[in-house]
Order: C-alpha cells, then structure tokens, then sequence
C-alpha cells in the first residue's frame, strides 16, 4: 500500500520543532546515564529513575524532567504541524506524545519520595508513607506511561494503514513491551529484574518517541498521522 501524500512541506517552524523531538528522549536517556554511574547510593536494580530528583544534586534530574518534558512537547507541536488536516484519525497521535511530555514537566514539579536507602541517609526498603508531592509524581508519571504506550499503539495503526510495516511492527512491540514492563513492577512488587526491565522499556520507548520525530522531519510530505 502506498502512502496518500499530501502536498504540505515542513515549514522552518515544524522542522524546528521535530528538531526538538528528537532531542529530547536522547538527552533525557544520556543525563540519566551520567547520573548512575556517577550518585553515589544510586543502583537503576532498585531505585527509578525518578529518585535522582532527591539529593543535593537531585536539581539536575528535576532539570532533566522539565527540559526534556518541554522538548517533547514541541516535539508533538512539529508532529501536528506536518499532518494533512484532511487525513484520517486527527491529531490523536501527536496529542498523546504532548501529553507525554506535559507529564514530564509536571514529574519535574513532584518529586519522588526517597526510598530504599537513596538518596544516602535514607531509611532501607520502601517509605514508610507516601508524601503530597510523590503521590503527585506517581499520578503524573502514570499519565505520561499511558499517553506514551497509547502513542504507540496510535501510530503503529496509522503506519499498518499506509503500508509502513516496519514502523507499525516497531511501535507495536515497543508500545507492549512497555505495557509489559510496567505491570511487572506491580507484579512482582519492585524486583531487581523488574525495575531494570522497566528501565530498559522507558529507553525503548522515549527512543521510539524521538525516532518518531526524525522520521516525520525526513519524510515531511507523506501521509497525516493518527
């Protein structure tokens, strides 16, 4: 099946914002790198990545949070741009991945409570309750995981309809595998194997997320996205 193209061009302002999309889950992944393998008390087997936001340095992962937040959402700005308004399924897609990024930012107003000896000082095991602010940040990060799994399963319909298999496979698997990965944390009440796992699924997916945008900036003219 061939694409229904679509004579809009990406303008200077929507290749700028796809520009920011595909900054943005690269940077996120690289700070949060940098930052465990450098916190001192930080071990990605028991600790989110959301705990980095505690600490005397956790300004950086609050930083993280918002920047990357708001690149996303440009991001879903430049994806909405390069739509063809008559094509089918709206603007959904590039809702979702703003919605992604607007929980970011707010994950960078609420921080996480520290737990399980992070930042160090910090009692063993899992707070003994939780505060305003971490149940704040549990709330938003679920919307963003929501927003990001259904972005996948969004677009990976628009790329089956236009006879884009390999995109449709790759938003498909990364859409489930996140989906997966989230569920075992509940599961399996926070194993080691589980939260790595659940690491690996939000690389997997802000990469996807990122991807997305390069590949709406280099094929501007084909067909509207859901």
């Amino acid at each position: 099946m061939t694409d229904n193209l679509t004579t809009t061009a990406a303008g200077g302002a929507a290749r700028t914002l796809l520009m920011c999309g595909i900054v943005a889950g690269p940077l996120y992944i690289v700070v949060v790198l940098i930052q465990m393998l450098t916190r001192d008390g930080f071990d990605i087997s028991r600790h989110p990545a959301s705990m980095l936001s505690n600490g005397d340095l956790g300004w950086v992962q609050i930083a993280n949070f918002a920047v990357s937040g708001l690149l996303f959402v440009a991001g879903a700005v430049g994806l909405h741009r390069v739509r063809d308004p008559a094509g089918r399924g709206g603007a959904w897609g590039p809702r979702l991945i703003g919605v992604l990024g607007a929980g970011m930012v707010a994950a960078a107003l609420f921080s996480a409570d520290p737990a399980d000896g992070f930042p160090p000082g910090t009692p063993l095991g899992p707070p003994t309750s939780m505060s305003t602010h971490g149940m704040a940040h549990f709330l938003v990060s679920g919307i963003a995981f929501l927003a990001l799994i259904a972005a996948c399963f969004t677009f990976s319909r628009w790329f089956a309809a236009v006879g884009r298999r390999g995109w449709a496979a790759f938003s498909t698997v990364t859409g489930a595998l996140f989906l997966a990965a989230w569920i075992s944390i509940f599961v399996s009440q926070g194993s080691r194997v589980a939260n790595v796992a659940f690491a690996i699924a939000i690389t997997l997916g802000l990469s996807w997320a990122s991807l997305l945008a390069a590949h709406r900036l280099a094929r501007p003219g084909t067909a509207a996205h859901p």
